[in-house]
């Protein structure tokens, strides 16, 4: 039975197919085993130990399994970090993670290209046929090595940091194969599946429950180093099994067959999954009639490394609910209020061992009995399906009345022409307002938007103004940043 994480590729038949590369190179689990003792040597010479945080900025590539595998063989600390970053966001988390070396992916992405560039990075030990791209800090101070899986780190994920300063989120060995093991097993993972990965696999989204969930199982994942609508249509059309992805990729995948003007091929997929993002039961709907398929709805953050609720453990539902808490875990609504609404606690084997070097918000995020503070809002029905209402920090109060984003995003989107939304709320003398901001086909404006939501809407939730945009901001991970809409549009 596997205890570290990094023993996912263990045990499976050296010729079976374990990764198909971005650019279609095939990589058998054989060849990655190889591949992974290679990486852990060169990083080795360039100074790695126990304890140690190697970071690598990196697109979705076979380089990044084995950078990130090779850190956790030397008990060192994988910092993955996306790419498509700022340099001074990837300044900022060097600054804070303090690590011995930077592994740069620049085969496979021009941005970790350029960030190397930009760094002085050079030419190291040749992996996968390709030299690594280096850049080794000497003085780099390793941290302390513990002899168990659930208290050794495995992985440092630093949050998006739409909201505020990014923090490392220190996950466990125990913490990446829970939720490998309980994903695999829930959506019934094998050596027959292909999973095709679009989704960062430097967000811990699909980490650890498809890239890590995929090995462990014995299956191949097919990695695409970002998404494209096309791109992801046509590996499904191949013979793609599985597939991740958050509410935007499923919308532009709907509009790109509507523009091909051909229905939807993919004679092997069995399983879809959102997450990262509220899924809209319209889009729920859209996606399932044409894709014919049930598209199952999650719930998780980093700091949970991630998983907490899924539709995949209980029946099917064609509401929004996000399902049911994973096995062997707990939830709790803290400070429910006379609806039942209150801040989600969730306790399980997932959960971080805490922030890397921030010790005041390790204690504010987690309760003296284990539980985890998600800053989400929900409710839970009599049969135990979870309900998400929005964030804590989110709400807006509105003359007196809670105003729950995601209730009035869901109202925008049951709008003909909206293609995406997303509601803030903004401090006015004496009140807060609530700011609706969308994306269309064009074939509405923000006038006759406003005017449907009269019929949808309490007048206490209705937006005082909607605005039409070009194209949401997203981060990395495919969330709308929605400092960016207030920053750039807000009337």
């Amino acid at each position: 039975m596997m205890h570290w994480a990094d023993e996912v590729t263990g045990g499976k038949r050296p010729g079976s197919v374990a990764l198909i590369d971005h650019d279609g190179a095939v990589l058998t689990y054989g060849a990655l085993d190889g591949a992974l003792a290679d990486c852990a040597r060169a990083m080795r010479d360039s100074g790695v130990q126990g304890g140690d945080r190697v970071v690598v900025v990196a697109e979705n590539s076979a380089l990044l399994v084995v950078a990130f595998l090779a850190a956790m063989r030397l008990r060192a600390w994988c910092v993955p970090v996306n790419a498509r970053i700022t340099g001074a966001e990837l300044d900022a988390i060097l600054a804070d993670a303090g690590p011995r070396l930077v592994l740069f992916t620049a085969e496979a992405s021009d941005e970790a290209r350029a960030h190397a560039a930009r760094l002085g990075a050079v030419p190291g030990a040749p992996v996968l046929g390709r030299a690594l791209t280096l850049l080794a800090e000497p003085g780099a101070r390793a941290e302390p090595l513990r002899d168990t899986p659930g208290q050794q780190v495995a992985a440092l994920v630093y949050t998006s940091g739409s909201t505020g300063t990014p923090k490392g989120v220190m996950l466990s060995h125990e913490s990446l194969l829970f939720n490998a093991r309980i994903t695999a097993r829930a959506r019934g993972f094998g050596p027959d599946d292909e999973i095709v990965l679009a989704l960062p696999c430097t967000h811990i989204m699909a980490l650890s429950t498809a890239l890590l969930a995929g090995l462990a199982a014995g299956a191949r994942v097919r990695l695409q180093a970002r998404f494209t609508a096309d791109g992801m249509l046509d590996a499904l059309a191949a013979g793609g099994t599985v597939m991740t992805g958050v509410p935007p990729m499923f919308q532009q995948m709907l509009r790109a067959l509507d523009q091909r003007g051909a229905g939807f091929t993919a004679p092997r997929l069995r399983m879809i999954g959102s997450g990262g993002a509220p899924l809209d039961p319209a889009l729920k709907a859209q996606v399932e009639a044409r894709f014919g398929v049930t598209l199952n709805n999650g719930y998780g953050l980093t700091e949970a490394g991630p998983g907490v609720a899924s539709t995949v453990f209980g029946p099917v539902r064609r509401d929004g609910s996000i399902g049911y808490v994973y096995p062997d875990c707990a939830v709790r609504i803290d400070a429910p209020s006379a609806d039942g609404v209150g801040e989600l606690l969730f306790r399980g084997p997932g959960v971080m061992l805490g922030y890397y070097r921030n010790p005041r918000a390790t204690a504010a995020a987690l309760t003296e009995d284990g539980f985890l503070r998600t800053g989400d809002l929900a409710r839970i029905d009599p049969d135990g399906a979870l309900h998400l209402v929005g964030r804590s920090k989110e709400l807006i109060i509105r003359s007196g009345f809670n105003v729950y984003p995601p209730e009035v995003e869901a109202a925008l989107m049951a709008c003909p022409g909206v293609q995406q939304a997303a509601v803030i709320g903004r401090s006015v003398p004496g009140n807060e307002e609530v700011l609706a901001f969308v994306t269309t086909d064009g074939s509405t404006d923000a006038t006759t938007i406003a005017g449907q939501l009269r019929d949808r809407l309490a007048p206490y939730k209705r937006p005082q103004h909607v605005t039409v945009v070009p194209a949401m901001p997203l981060t990395g991970a495919g969330k709308i940043r929605k400092p960016a809409l207030l920053e750039g549009f807000a009337p």
